[in-house]
């Protein structure tokens, strides 16, 4: 349960800040496909030696026969969840940020149908 714990708190956060970071992006100017792509480029580091070090932390536990088995679900948790964290949640993000923009489109079309109809009657 502590392994879980750890775990979800350190996807969550490399999660939330690489997210943060796209949004910061797009605050700026950038384009919803740069801004993933930079994003990424950029916190990978952070998020590799994030990991890297609990990884490390957990392999000195290996040896414990009480705590095997939270040893080696850290190191393969996180070493799965960065390998997620890097390639699905910006490529997610991305379609979301992709649908939301088609979304507002479709409305500003719809409104502007709604303004035409009803300047013509």
């Amino acid at each position: 349960m502590i392994g879980m714990i750890a775990l979800a708190g350190i996807i969550v956060r490399n999660s939330i800040l690489l997210v943060d970071f796209i949004d910061a992006q797009i605050r700026a100017g950038a384009l919803p496909e740069d801004a993933v792509v930079r994003a990424g480029a950029i916190r990978a580091k952070p998020i590799a030696l994030t990991a890297l070090a609990a990884m490390l932390g957990a392999f000195f536990i290996l040896d414990d026969p009480i705590f095997n088995g939270l040893a080696v679900s850290l190191i393969f948790g996180i070493l799965v969840s960065t390998v997620l964290t890097l390639l699905v949640i910006p490529v997610l993000y991305y379609a979301y940020l992709k649908r939301k923009e088609t979304r507002s489109a479709r409305r500003r079309v719809g409104s502007r149908v709604k303004l035409q109809s009803s300047a013509q009657e």
